[in-house]
């Protein structure tokens, strides 16, 4: 599912408007990215876990060439779902 289908979705099951929904998921994505930007995490209680973990700086190599090449180490985002996500799956 893409984000338009994801929007078409929302706004069938809720029966607003498809720009309403848009902005109501816009306005989540600006919240996760900002939130873990601050570095703090983004907790929604049986649907997952937002996260920012940090990644070591480690050497890797080329595929093209073949040489080695320091990769630096950064700072992801990761998502661990929760228990209620987990179950639905199942």
């Amino acid at each position: 599912m893409n984000k338009a289908a994801l929007i078409e979705h929302m706004a069938k099951s809720t029966k607003m408007p498809k720009s309403a929904c848009k902005a109501a998921l816009e306005s989540f994505i600006d919240a996760v990215q900002s939130t873990l930007k601050k570095g703090k995490d983004v907790v929604l209680t049986g649907f997952g876990t937002y996260t920012v973990i940090k990644r070591k700086a480690r050497i890797g190599i080329n595929p093209a060439t073949g040489n080695k090449m320091t990769i630096p180490a950064k700072r992801v985002p990761k998502f661990k779902p929760g228990k209620q996500l987990k179950d639905s799956v199942l």
